[in-house]
C-alpha cells in the first residue's frame, strides 16, 4: 500500500519545483518513518500522512482546493487504502501545518505528531536553508535585505502571505521557533541539531554582510525563545 501511495504521490509531485517536491516529500517521510521507530505508532498511517502532507498544500494549490483534500483523497483511494487508515490519515493532514498552528490548531494522535514534527525539521538544517532559498527566488524575493525586517507576533492571518518579505524574514517569522513546537522526544532531539546549522548560518550571513544591526537581533531573538 505504502509503495503505491508513494509512486502515485511522487508522479503528481514531480514538477514541483517550490521546494515542496519529491526530495522534500521523502526527507519527510524518511524521518516520519524513523520518529515511528523510535516513538511508535502505526507505520502506516505515519507513512500514508507523511507522503500526503503537501499534495494538498495551500501555497500550492490555494485556500480553497486545499481545504477538500481532493488529492490526497485521489491518491489513497487509487492505492485501495482501507477506509480506516484514510480517515486517521485526512484526520492528520486536516490539524498539520504552520497556519493552522497559529489558529491554535494541532495534531493530537501520535502519528500525527510524528509526521508534523518531521516535516516541521525539514525547513531546519542545511536542507531547509537551501529549501527556503528556492522558494523565496520562485516568489521573486530576495533572501536578504539589510531594510526588511521580519514581522513580529505573527498571526494567521499575516501568514496569509503566499511568501515573506525576504528568506532571512521567513527564518525568523517560522522557522527558528520550530524547536518550541515540537510535539515529540523525537522530533525535540532532531531540532536541536538541526537549529544550530541554521543559526550558524544567518550568523555567518550577518557577519559578511557587516549587517551588525541584524547580528543584535538575532542575539536577542534568541534570547526571548530560551
Amino acid at each position: 500500500m505504502l509503495e503505491q501511495v508513494k509512486k502515485l504521490v511522487l508522479e503528481l509531485m514531480k514538477n514541483d519545483d517550490s521546494g515542496h517536491g519529491n526530495d522534500h516529500i521523502m526527507r519527510v517521510y524518511n524521518l516520519a518513518m524513523k520518529f515511528a521507530n523510535i516513538e511508535g505508532g502505526n507505520k502506516d498511517i505515519v507513512g500514508t500522512a507523511a507522503l500526503l502532507h503537501d499534495v494538498d498544500d495551500y501555497k500550492l494549490v490555494g485556500i480553497e482546493n486545499s481545504k477538500k483534500l481532493t488529492n490526497a483523497k485521489t491518491i489513497m483511494n487509487r492505492a485501495n487504502v482501507t477506509l480506516d487508515i484514510q480517515q486517521r490519515v485526512l484526520e492528520i493532514l486536516e490539524t498539520m501545518g504552520y497556519k493552522k498552528l497559529l489558529s491554535g490548531t494541532r495534531p493530537t494522535s501520535l502519528e500525527g505528531k510524528i509526521v508534523s514534527d518531521a516535516d516541521m525539521c525539514d525547513v531546519l538544517g542545511a536542507n531547509g536553508i537551501l529549501r527556503i532559498a528556492t522558494y523565496t527566488a520562485k516568489h521573486d524575493k530576495p533572501f536578504f535585505d539589510k531594510n526588511l525586517w521580519p514581522i513580529e507576533n505573527m498571526d494567521s492571518h499575516k501568514y496569509n502571505r503566499v511568501c515573506s518579505d525576504s528568506a532571512v524574514c521567513h527564518f525568523f517569522e517560522k522557522v527558528l521557533k520550530v524547536r518550541g513546537l515540537m510535539l515529540t522526544n523525537a522530533g525535540r532531539t532532531e531540532a536541536i541539531k538541526r537549529e544550530k546549522i541554521t543559526i550558524d548560518f544567518l550568523k555567518n550571513i550577518f557577519y559578511e554582510y557587516e549587517a551588525n544591526d541584524w547580528i543584535d537581533y538575532l542575539d536577542n531573538y534568541l534570547l526571548k525563545l530560551d
